[in-house]
């Protein structure tokens, strides 16, 4: 994702219905725990990114043909299960039942709308939900980022681009109906208090593409009396931080604003966390210096939040397979350290008495980022386990 260094965007938070304690994340060991990973919806035949991925198998492309930017540059990335095509049910099917099996019950999508249509839901509509039948929660992160030659491997020109991530109120309208009748109304999309989560990526340009912050809070207002319409007692917005904490967001009502959460309060959002350790530090450098960095600013995060915090604990990262060049990545990363992140999460829910009890894990497939729980050549399943030996499986 773009835009390493910009303010907050936002990012979707979940929780379960009330009684619906398979979808909660129960485990075998009792615990209650939603195990959130993102999910980058890449992996399929999108006809209009053909152009970007002319062998119709979309990022999984470049990540067949990566190579090692330095000596012991662990590239390519060989996933142990080939390379599946997440719109395929049965491919699908793989995914559901090996995240559940290892305590991952919850994938959050990144959901896209570029040009006045959306982008890359085959793996949702074809993939997910055709295979899920309400076996595993899911919920949206509107990943509205500008798409640029971040994704082009073969264009050696930077942040061109190619679709622009903001809408006007027109088209947040229409992605307002569609999110509701397509999406919330399914019963494994994830609520909380049976709101359901919506996460948006970027909210810098949620506010710049609808006109100003008071535009954006009355956009946000009517996604909230639609989705109360529609049979919800509200809506859940939840917001994803990065490393900069701003005083203030350049004309919203009332300024100066105090903190950034009378920003985050004025639009209404419940609950933050963070879309991958990327955006607190420079992902270059030891695991381990990276992770304690980054985990170090959760306390940080939630005494200057009013809206509950959820941790989020990452995997690595190398994203040289987008990049003809070298860019910084993350060594020495491996199964033990990051269960060791995990375990610092559950404690800090526990010792914090956050409600609900959930992390967010980036990612289940970021294979071009190179942070993934998906099993590869080198590590198995070592990753998945990690994530069982702290947080048990799920019913």
């Amino acid at each position: 994702m773009k835009h390493i260094f910009k303010l907050i965007v936002l990012f979707a938070a979940l929780n379960l219905l009330p009684g619906c304690a398979e979808r909660k994340g129960e485990n075998k060991n009792g615990n209650d725990y939603t195990v959130a990973a993102f999910y980058w919806p890449a992996y399929h035949y999108e006809p209009r990114s053909e152009f970007l991925f002319p062998e119709k198998t979309g990022e999984w492309e470049i990540i067949r043909n990566a190579v090692p930017k330095e000596e012991g540059h662990q590239q390519p990335k060989v996933p142990l299960w080939g390379y599946q095509d997440e719109a395929n049910p049965e491919d699908m099917d793989l995914k559901i039942k090996t995240a559940l099996e290892y305590g991952v019950n919850t994938f959050i999508f990144d959901w896209y709308w570029f040009e006045k249509e959306p982008f890359l839901e085959s793996c949702i509509n074809d993939g997910f939900l055709k295979a899920n039948k309400d076996r595993m929660n899911f919920y949206l992160m509107w990943a509205n980022h500008d798409a640029t030659t971040y994704w082009d491997v073969k264009n050696p020109r930077v942040d061109s681009v190619y679709w622009e991530g903001d809408v006007d109120r027109e088209q947040f309208d229409i992605i307002v109906k569609r999110v509701i009748s397509h999406y919330f109304k399914e019963p494994s999309y994830l609520k909380i208090e049976g709101e359901p989560v919506f996460c948006i990526y970027e909210l810098n340009t949620l506010i710049n593409g609808l006109g100003g912050p008071e535009k954006t809070r009355e956009a946000l207002d009517y996604f909230r009396e639609k989705t109360i319409e529609a049979g919800f007692p509200g809506l859940h917005l939840q917001g994803i931080l990065w490393e900069a904490l701003p005083s203030t967001i350049e004309g919203v009502p009332g300024d100066p604003i105090r903190s950034q959460d009378d920003v985050l309060s004025y639009f209404g959002f419940k609950s933050l966390t963070n879309y991958c350790w990327a955006h607190l530090q420079n992902p270059d450098g030891d695991y381990e210096v990276w992770g304690d960095a980054s985990v170090n600013m959760w306390d940080g995060f939630r005494e200057q939040f009013s809206m509950t915090y959820f941790p989020n604990v990452t995997v690595s990262w190398d994203a040289n397979p987008r990049f003809p060049f070298k860019a910084g990545y993350i060594h020495n990363s491996t199964p033990q350290k990051f269960e060791n992140y995990l375990i610092r999460a559950k404690n800090y829910i526990d010792e914090n008495h956050i409600e609900p009890k959930m992390i967010t894990i980036n990612a289940w497939n970021e294979w071009s980022e190179g942070s993934y729980l998906e099993p590869d050549t080198t590590w198995e399943y070592g990753y998945l386990e990690a994530v069982r030996n702290v947080f048990g499986t799920v019913h």
